[in-house]
C-alpha cells in the first residue's frame, strides 16, 4: 500500500512538472495578444448629424455591426470594437502591418449608386445580395461581380432596358467607379464592376459593398499607433512580473509549509497549465489587464492552500493523526474557500457583462482562474497529500508544517 501510494505520488508530480516545463512557454506564446502586448492601431470614430441621416442609438448600433463585419472580413486579428458615449466608436486593431490602409477601409461610407444619364439614382447598395472579387478569365481584368436581390434584379433589368446605347454610372461614395455603355438589357440580376488595378483592390471593394453603407456619416477624430517595440516592452515586463510573482509564491509555500507547500506548488503548476490551455482553447485575447487577472487568481489559489494548511496544523495540534488532520483541515477550509471564490466569480461576472474591452478580458481571466484555483486546491492538492501521507514518504510531522499537538500545555510530536 505504501509503495503503491509512493509510486502514484511520484508519477503525479513527475507528469505535472514535466507538462509544465514542456508546455507553459509554448502555450503562453500561442494565445492571441491584445493591442497593448503586440502593438497595433487605435482608432476613434465620431458620428455626425446630416439632414438626411441624424445620429441616434439605432444608427450607432448599426454602425458598430457594419464595422465589425468589415473588420472581420478584412481578416484582422481579434479586433476590439466598442461604443464610447452616444456618438463615438473605438476600434483597436492588434498587429496591423498597414494601419493607414485598414483605417481607410473601415472609415469609408461605402454608398453604392447606379445612375442613368439624367443623374437619377435607380439602385443603391441596399439592392445588393452579394459582391465578390474575381479575375475575368477572358479579359484578365480584376473585377467585382455583383449579385442583386430579387427586387434589385428587377430594377437593374428595367434600368438597362431603358438605357440601351447609353451609359450607366456606378458611383461609390459619390465618385464614379465606372460608367459602362449598355449594349443590351441585362436580365440575370448580375453585373460586373471593372477598373480595379489589382485583385486586392477588388477584394477591398467587395468587402465594403457586402457590409453595406453606413447609416450615418462618421469621421476619424483620433488615430494612435502602438509600435511593436512598445508592445514588446509591455509584454516583457508582464512576463517578468509573472515569473517574479509565481517564483515568490513557490518559495513562500515551501519555506512556510515544507512538503505540503511543495505539493501546493505542484498543484499551482497544474493550475497555470490548465488556465493557459483553456484561454488558448477559447481563442481568447490576452491583454495587460488579463495578465493582471491571471496573477491575481494565482494569489487566490495560494490563499486557498494557506487556509487549508493552517487548519491542518490546528487539527494536528489538537491530537489528531496526520491523515485525520488533513481531512479535517480541508473540510473546515472548504466553506471559507467556496464563499470567497463565489464572491470573486460574481464580481468577475458583473465586470464581464457590464464592462467593455480590456475590462472584460480581466474579468475572463479572473473568473476562469478563480474556478480553476478552487478546483486544484480542493481536489489535486488533497489527492497528492493523501498519497504522501499514505506512502509515509516523510514520517516527521514537521515535514508537513505541523509541529506537534498540545498535551498539558506541552507540544508533543505525533506520527501517523
Amino acid at each position: 500500500m505504501r509503495k503503491d501510494s509512493l509510486i502514484k505520488l511520484l508519477a503525479c508530480i513527475a507528469v505535472i512538472v514535466g507538462v509544465f516545463v514542456a508546455f507553459v512557454q509554448p502555450l503562453a506564446h500561442s494565445i492571441r495578444q491584445g493591442l497593448d502586448l503586440q502593438g497595433g492601431t487605435h482608432v476613434v470614430l465620431e458620428a455626425e448629424d446630416t439632414p438626411e441621416a441624424p445620429v441616434n442609438d439605432d444608427a450607432m448600433q448599426r454602425v458598430v455591426r457594419i464595422m465589425e463585419k468589415r473588420v472581420n472580413e478584412l481578416g484582422l486579428t481579434e479586433p476590439i470594437i466598442q461604443r464610447e458615449g452616444a456618438r463615438r466608436i473605438i476600434i483597436e486593431l492588434p498587429g496591423i502591418k498597414d494601419p493607414d490602409k485598414a483605417i481607410q477601409t473601415i472609415g469609408k461610407t461605402a454608398m453604392l449608386e447606379f445612375k442613368d444619364e439624367e443623374g437619377n439614382t435607380v439602385l443603391t447598395g441596399t439592392d445588393l445580395k452579394d459582391a465578390q472579387a474575381a479575375t475575368n478569365q477572358q479579359t484578365g481584368q480584376n473585377v467585382v461581380n455583383l449579385e442583386f436581390s430579387d427586387e434589385g434584379g428587377k430594377k437593374f433589368a428595367d434600368l438597362t432596358m431603358k438605357n440601351v446605347g447609353r451609359t450607366i454610372a456606378i458611383l461609390l461614395d459619390g465618385e464614379v467607379l465606372t460608367a459602362p455603355n449598355v449594349r443590351e438589357p441585362i436580365l440575370g440580376g448580375r453585373a460586373e464592376i471593372t477598373g480595379q488595378k489589382t485583385l486586392e483592390e477588388a477584394q477591398e471593394l467587395a468587402v465594403l459593398l457586402r457590409s453595406g453603407a453606413l447609416p450615418v456619416k462618421v469621421n476619424i477624430i483620433e488615430t494612435r499607433t502602438v509600435g511593436p517595440s512598445l508592445g514588446q516592452d509591455s509584454k516583457d515586463k508582464s512576463q517578468f512580473a509573472f515569473v517574479v510573482g509565481i517564483g515568490a509564491v513557490l518559495l513562500f509555500m515551501v519555506l512556510f509549509y515544507r512538503f505540503s507547500g511543495f505539493i501546493a506548488d505542484v498543484a499551482l503548476m497544474a493550475y497555470t497549465i490548465m488556465l493557459l490551455a483553456l484561454l488558448w482553447g477559447l481563442d481568447a485575447t490576452l491583454t495587460l489587464p488579463g495578465v493582471a487577472g491571471i496573477i491575481l487568481s494565482i494569489g487566490m489559489a495560494v490563499d486557498a492552500n494557506v487556509l487549508i494548511f493552517e487548519h491542518f496544523k490546528e487539527e494536528y495540534r489538537q491530537g489528531k493523526t496526520l491523515r485525520l488532520s488533513m481531512d479535517a483541515g480541508f473540510d473546515r477550509a472548504f466553506t471559507t474557500i467556496f464563499d470567497s471564490n463565489i464572491t470573486t466569480i460574481i464580481a468577475a461576472g458583473v465586470l464581464f457583462f457590464l464592462g467593455t474591452g480590456t475590462i472584460r478580458g480581466f474579468a475572463v481571466t479572473l473568473g476562469l482562474g478563480t474556478l480553476l484555483s478552487m478546483l486544484t486546491a480542493i481536489t489535486l492538492t488533497r489527492y497528492m497529500l493523501k498519497l504522501s501521507i499514505a506512502s509515509m514518504i516523510f514520517k516527521s510531522p514537521a515535514a508537513y508544517g505541523a509541529t506537534g499537538f498540545m498535551l498539558d500545555g506541552k507540544a508533543v510530536a505525533k506520527n501517523g
